[in-house]
């Protein structure tokens, strides 16, 4: 296909710049369709971007046949449930990080989609950025030396929105990890990215 047609769950704050537009502004991608729980705000939403269909209902934006593959835009609690949905559907799935509230889901998610013959990606963008893509051409090409050893260290307090009321990153039900998961995991994609797989973890 020369378009991949998009349809998205979930109109949220992370796609109101970071991720949204990127599906309608990238050659070769369209947004068509957008799902959110409250019509007001997805009938909003659909408006302000020029989105042609909007819905309520997640399985009916799943079952359009004008989606081609679904990017899924909510909290981790509710990821394994749509994924799973989707490849049900036939569909390919791009789904926000972090991938789901534990290992246990992830794998199940990665095992369904790969069992269907479909395509699961977490919206990891940040190894597409220049600078992380040039200091991996520095280390590829040896410029900075050999690498033997990376430490890194994330300290970050609660926001005063999230100290003050029950903001789904810092309730486990939702985010599973908390900050740890939710920014951290960007840190763990570029290491991988930089250096190679993971191979052996201990804690």
């Amino acid at each position: 296909m020369n378009t991949v047609r998009w349809g998205m769950i979930g109109c949220g704050d992370v796609t109101e710049l970071k991720s949204g537009p990127a599906f309608y502004k990238a050659p070769g991608s369209a947004l068509v369709a957008v799902m959110g729980r409250r019509e007001e705000a997805v009938r909003d939403y659909a408006a302000r971007h020029g989105i042609a269909r909007f819905y309520t209902d997640a399985q009916a934006l799943i079952d359009d046949p004008e989606v081609d593959a679904v990017y899924i835009a909510t909290p981790p609690d509710s990821h394994l449930e749509y994924s799973l949905m989707v490849a049900a559907a036939g569909k390919h799935c791009c789904v926000e990080k972090p991938m789901s509230l534990n290992a246990e889901q992830s794998a199940l998610m990665q095992r369904t989609f790969e069992q269907a013959g479909l395509h699961l990606f977490v919206s990891y963008y940040r190894r597409s950025l220049p600078r992380f893509q040039q200091v991996r051409d520095w280390l590829q090409d040896g410029r900075i030396g050999e690498l033997r050893h990376l430490t890194w260290t994330l300290c970050k307090p609660p926001s005063e929105d999230d100290a003050s009321s029950a903001n789904w990153r810092t309730d486990p039900a939702i985010a599973g990890g908390g900050y740890f998961a939710d920014l951290a995991s960007h840190g763990f994609d570029l290491f991988q990215y930089l250096v190679g797989d993971i191979v052996d973890v201990a804690g």
